[in-house]
């Protein structure tokens, strides 16, 4: 990335001056240049004081958008690629595309934009390979990536917490039956020839069987994946974000998430509108941008009808689950 949001001292560049050295140094030319743009930062922000987002001004969108850019351009030139601090790991069709994109547009934060299904398909390729894959980050900034298999994959856990014992984990939940059949009705998209919804969720629908093997049923079996998270983290470590809240409420939901990584609340409702076509919330357009953000085609889809009958088969199968994955979180999602 360019350098454009930068306007700084230029120095001359040095063939021997690691990202380290460049920070630690504090008479190295390149390094002033960078604490100069975080102790603006650091100042701009405040002291840490109460989190009053009443008391924002009405300009702090655009403002924080060029904190963001400044930072974005520092790091590319002077920070080094570390392994995540925090993961959005699930679940699949849950709002995961949404928490990544609205989260990256904090100035403290710089994500993968793809996801590199390192714990679950290229583990065996090692973490320097993991590690080259992340962006450039400050010390100050969190780095962050996401891949949703990660939630029903039995060994990602584990692996994990290899990695750092202290990786904080984002979950994004929806309720399993609308997630169910979400996930089908992009897979039809691909796939038009697959059988009905019905035929794939039960083995007997007439005796309400269903079938926990389909992989779109098993997905939203929460509790079951989520008892194998806790035999490797403290739930203190797991941020639960409701997929069904960050449609209604973006502003409210990403500032908990603003919470639980230790960042200030600068993601407020000053950076969403409600896209009425697409039924979502999208970013509103940054000063840098001649359009607007929202999440692509695939997001937003209509989906396929299902008998309400076979809905509430679903609700009733998935109730026992949801019981024990609200008490097991603390907190009620309504999904009943």
């Amino acid at each position: 990335m360019t350098n454009q949001g930068y306007e700084g001292k230029r120095c001359p560049p040095s063939k021997n001056a690691g990202g380290k050295k460049l920070l630690g140094n504090v008479d190295n030319c390149a390094s002033l240049e960078v604490r100069s743009a975080l102790d603006e930062t650091a100042a701009q922000r405040g002291s840490g004081g109460p989190r009053d987002q009443s008391k924002a001004p009405a300009s702090s969108g655009s403002h924080w958008d060029d904190v963001k850019l400044r930072n974005m351009s520092v790091a590319q030139k002077y920070g080094n690629k570390k392994l995540p601090n925090a993961l959005i790991v699930g679940v699949k069709k849950g709002g995961t595309r949404a928490v990544l994109e609205f989260i990256r547009i904090h100035p403290d934060v710089r994500a993968l934009g793809t996801e590199p299904h390192f714990f679950d398909r290229n583990y065996d390729r090692g973490l320097d390979w993991y590690r080259g894959l992340m962006p450039r980050t400050l010390d100050s900034q969190i780095t962050l990536e996401k891949t949703p298999s990660y939630f029903v994959t039995r060994e990602a856990p584990r692996r994990i917490s290899s990695m750092s014992h202290e990786t904080k984990l984002i979950v994004v939940v929806c309720n399993p039956v609308t997630r169910a059949i979400s996930d089908y009705t992009q897979t039809l998209s691909k796939k038009p020839d697959i059988p009905t919804f019905e035929d794939l969720a039960f083995k007997n629908r007439s005796l309400g069987l269903v079938d926990t093997s389909w992989n779109a049923i098993r997905i939203g079996m929460y509790i079951l994946h989520l008892e194998n998270w806790l035999q490797y983290f403290r739930l203190s470590q797991m941020h639960f974000v409701s997929g069904e809240r960050l449609i209604t409420d973006p502003a409210g939901e990403m500032g908990r998430v603003q919470d639980f990584l230790g960042l200030k609340r600068i993601i407020t409702d000053k950076h969403f509108y409600f896209n009425r076509t697409k039924g979502f919330p999208c970013l509103k357009k940054p000063e840098s941008s001649s359009q607007p953000r929202c999440l692509g085609k695939s997001k937003g889809r209509t989906h396929v009808q299902i008998d309400q009958e076979v809905i509430e088969q679903l609700q009733e199968f998935y109730r026992p689950f949801n019981i024990k994955f609200y008490e097991t979180v603390g907190q009620d999602f309504k999904w009943d």
